[in-house]
């Protein structure tokens, strides 16, 4: 059976404040991670970057991975391939993440399967800059 993402969690994870550790996101202006980021900060999140080259992004100090991560992560948004989507989602379960966002284009229904089954709220396919006007948040 494959993931179907719910408005309402989508909703509540674009709606309460959170803390978003953006994996794949760095200094490179040109890619989507980072218009994406600045996004999700304008809607009132924290964001933490997380790149092996652990760069300053957005005036946030960046981590190699989420391993390294201080603190709690409410959200894991993921802007890798779908290849290496499930590796990324099981860090997240690891790290006790509340939620994995796959972004539009990133799908691995055997993770997204894994996180539900973990208990994390799961998006998967979706931009947060498509589904907040579409669901009215801004």
């Amino acid at each position: 059976m494959s993931h179907t993402n719910d408005p309402t969690v989508i909703t509540r994870l674009l709606s309460d404040r959170g803390r978003w550790a953006v994996v794949g996101l760095s200094s490179n202006a040109a890619r989507t991670a980072y218009g994406i980021a600045a996004y999700v900060r304008d809607l009132g999140h924290e964001i933490v970057p997380v790149h092996p080259k652990a760069e300053t992004v957005h005036g946030q100090q960046g981590y190699p991975d989420l391993a390294s991560v201080p603190g709690e992560i409410d959200v894991v948004d993921v802007f890798v391939n779908s290849q290496l989507a499930g590796g990324v989602v099981d860090e997240a379960i690891a790290r006790g993440a509340k939620a994995v966002w796959l972004q539009l284009g990133v799908v691995d229904e055997d993770a997204a399967r894994r996180a539900a089954d973990a208990g994390l709220d799961v998006v998967m396919d979706a931009c947060p800059a498509i589904e907040a006007p579409r669901l009215g948040l801004i």
